[in-house]
């Protein structure tokens, strides 16, 4: 899968889990501070990531997760 296809798929979750429009989530979009996003939140996000792209992203790998472009980055290098 190429990155552009990753990044669509991860602006499609964040688009319907956040509830925002998907012009606001680009790859520097910060998951915490523009969306708004408590801990909850990003805990289900990254199970929603776990489940759409058949992987295992381990809590400390989570907690690196800060940006749109660095989930897009870790899907894309764990593939």
């Amino acid at each position: 899968m190429s990155r552009d296809e990753v990044f669509g798929k991860i602006q499609s979750i964040i688009v319907e889990h956040f509830e925002v429009d998907e012009d606001k989530v680009n790859e520097t979009t910060n998951i915490k501070e523009d969306l708004d996003a408590d801990s909850i939140s990003i805990m289900e996000f990254v199970l929603e990531l776990e489940d759409v792209f058949d992987a295992e992203i381990s809590d400390e790998d989570a907690e690196k997760i800060e940006t749109v472009g660095a989930a897009v980055d870790y899907i894309v290098a764990n593939q």
